[in-house]
């Protein structure tokens, strides 16, 4: 049965508004037509999009690059201007507004259906609201599902203001109708890759750049790139972020207003479809039958939504002391040119606060918990256990920071209960016992697949558990080097903690030259929850501290098996001539063995994601080399 509790978030943070409530008591067709009138940035009248691709061909940025390519392949520049032209025609959007009235009402049918709530802080609406009329603002929201960047603008739509244009993969074009509905919303659209592509870069960054000057609409990418198919955040993509700074380290605008916004989900659409990509089930290519077929998950309940908006972050305040913008005017500004280490530091520096900003406001669900502590008993745990389990870590999860939904004044009995009940295809209930589900054929199965059945289940079950990595990734590194240290001195065991940070920098957000920090902050919360005590120069486990640091170890043993089956394929089957192609099927197939064996019992190592994760290390390590190969 669907909840009617009335959740609120304990938190200083900001509170929340459900928007859906006032969709189900009025007319889905007035809203749709409302009076849609957004305060503009600087009262500017926004030029029609047919104007603004004119803009762009007729840049000099532009005009210079077209000149340099007709240049260096000998085509006249008329050739290059038309083949700019045709790359602008393909990638720019076609906002209007009948098209934005359409998705309103068609959305707001959809996510009644879909969601209980859909709730917003409104604070951060009315912050957004201030900085989209004093300087050009950029929305970078995190990346669970397709689903993020169609509530943005539903969102945006519901309190009036400006309608982002969206940087989308050319996946959507080949979803015919509904690509070009997606590019009549605002999404402009952009290649995966560019590779040396000099022409497409120069297009794609002069159209991204003149959208942001001139104040034409927020521009909102994901950061991460792509949806995370874990839930984990991902490494921030630098490309774009370059892009929308660079006309402020030119002097071409006052500042930029960078605004995380973190999208949190009781249940992901995706959770099934992501769990078989992981284990190499091709990713179903976006089409519009796609779409049709997927009208049955309407009928399923989701459970609620919250939507963060973090205060804006001023790209000017940020690069106080740390960029010399007398630097960029040494070159003619319609010159491109490549960002100096300074600069490159600072834009990476920027991005992994951004992610942090994201992480910190991610609200943390009831079934995350259960999630987390099911997986640390895979084989199934009594339900009186994992009710106890759970109030336990929820208090120890208010004490480390997070942003937890919890309902008031409710047992958590009931809360676990419903939790449990919302998420029954992942979990359930037999006796007094709780179990994760495993679907499988209804007649006989091999081994190879009871094992695939499994582990979809686990992985599954692993990107809600993902979601509250950020809270406790920091203490768990400490527990894991007090657990491998050779001693309790405290310069020991920060270089075992560095270690392991430096080992995992790729697979979680771990702001690159910050180990310091992190270790204190680590030694801070382990102190504050008293599972550990500071005593002159050593760190030792105190007497009550042996439950919490072997709950803390037990949530990265996955990762740390994962990054050991990778280094012993390496060891014991890899070739000289492996190719990186070969690399995710051989490692899954060595360790589909090794679980059959019976020698290898973690099934989250069978993921693609760590697989790809841990070769990065290596590689970032030396402990790997890539070798570039000529095509015979």
């Amino acid at each position: 049965p669907r909840s009617t509790w009335s959740r609120k978030v304990r938190s200083k943070r900001d509170d929340f508004e459900d928007i859906l409530e006032e969709r189900r008591n009025s007319s889905d067709l007035r809203y749709a037509f409302k009076c849609y009138t957004p305060v503009l940035y600087r009262g500017l009248t926004p030029c029609k999009a047919a104007t603004l691709k004119s803009m762009v061909l007729q840049s000099e940025q532009l005009l210079h690059v077209i000149n340099q390519v007709s240049a260096e392949s000998g085509e006249s520049t008329d050739v290059v201007k038309d083949e700019a032209a045709a790359i602008l025609e393909e990638m720019a959007h076609r906002l209007q507004l009948r098209t934005i009235r359409f998705f309103a009402y068609t959305l707001s049918k959809a996510f009644k259906a879909l969601y209980r709530s859909v709730c917003v802080n409104e604070e951060g609406i009315q912050r957004l609201q201030q900085a989209m009329q004093e300087h050009p603002v950029v929305l970078l929201p995190s990346h669970r599902s397709y689903m993020d960047f169609l509530m943005m603008s539903y969102i945006l739509y519901t309190y009036d203001l400006s309608l982002p244009v969206i940087a989308a993969g050319m996946d959507f074009l080949g979803m015919k109708f509904v690509g070009e509905m997606l590019r009549m919303s605002g999404a402009f659209f952009i290649r995966r890759s560019f590779g040396g592509d000099q022409l497409y870069w120069a297009v794609f960054s002069e159209y991204v750049k003149t959208m942001l000057r001139k104040g034409y609409a927020p521009i909102e990418f994901f950061l991460e790139g792509t949806r995370s198919r874990t839930c984990k955040s991902l490494t921030p993509k630098l490309g774009l972020l370059n892009i929308v700074m660079e006309p402020f380290f030119k002097g071409e605008v006052f500042d930029v207003n960078l605004v995380p916004v973190s999208m949190s989900y009781e249940r992901v659409l995706e959770e099934s479809l992501y769990a078989r990509e992981l284990l190499g089930v091709p990713k179903p290519k976006e089409s519009t039958s796609g779409l049709l077929k997927a009208r049955k998950i309407l009928s399923e309940d989701y459970g609620s939504m919250h939507v963060y908006f973090s205060p804006p972050v001023s790209v000017r305040s940020l690069a106080q002391g740390r960029i010399n913008r007398s630097q960029f005017n040494l070159t003619p500004r319609h010159v491109a040119q490549k960002p100096s280490e300074e600069t490159q530091a600072f834009v990476n520096d920027v991005a992994y606060r951004i992610v942090r900003l994201q992480q910190e406001n991610m609200v943390v669900k009831p079934w995350v918990l259960v999630a987390t502590l099911l997986l640390q008993s895979v084989e199934g745990m009594e339900l009186t256990e994992l009710m106890e389990q759970t109030s336990w870590l929820r208090d120890l999860a208010r004490m480390f920071g997070a942003f937890l939904d919890w309902p008031d004044h409710t047992p958590c009995s009931m809360v676990v209960s419903s939790s449990i009940s919302l998420h029954r295809n992942l979990a359930c209930v037999s006796g007094s016992r709780i179990s994760l589900v495993v679907e499988g054929p209804q007649g006989p199965e091999t081994p190879e697949e009871a094992l695939f059945n499994r582990a979809v289940s686990v992985l599954s079950c692993a990107s809600y558990r993902n979601q509250v990595l950020h809270v406790f990734l920091r203490p768990a590194l400490l527990a894991m080097a007090l657990s491998n240290a050779n001693s309790s001195r405290k310069e020991d065991i920060y270089s075992c903690f560095d270690f392991l940070r430096n080992v995992f920098s790729d697979e979680f957000i771990l702001s690159p030259g910050a180990s310091v920090q992190d270790f204190d902050e680590a030694c801070h919360l382990l102190v504050k929850c008293g599972a550990v005590e500071l005593l002159h120069q050593d760190v030792v486990m105190a007497e009550s501290g042996r439950t919490v640091l072997s709950f803390l170890t037990l949530l990265l043993e996955p990762f740390l098996q994962g990054y050991q089956v990778v280094c012993r394929y390496l060891r014991e089957e890899a070739t000289e001539n492996l190719t990186e192609k070969q690399f995710i099927p051989a490692v899954r197939s060595f360790a589909v063995k090794l679980h059959l064996s019976g020698s290898l019992k973690c099934y989250e190592v069978l993921s693609s994601d760590l697989q790809k994760n841990a070769l990065n290390a290596l590689i970032r390590l030396n402990v790997v080399r890539r070798v570039r190969t000529l095509k015979s």
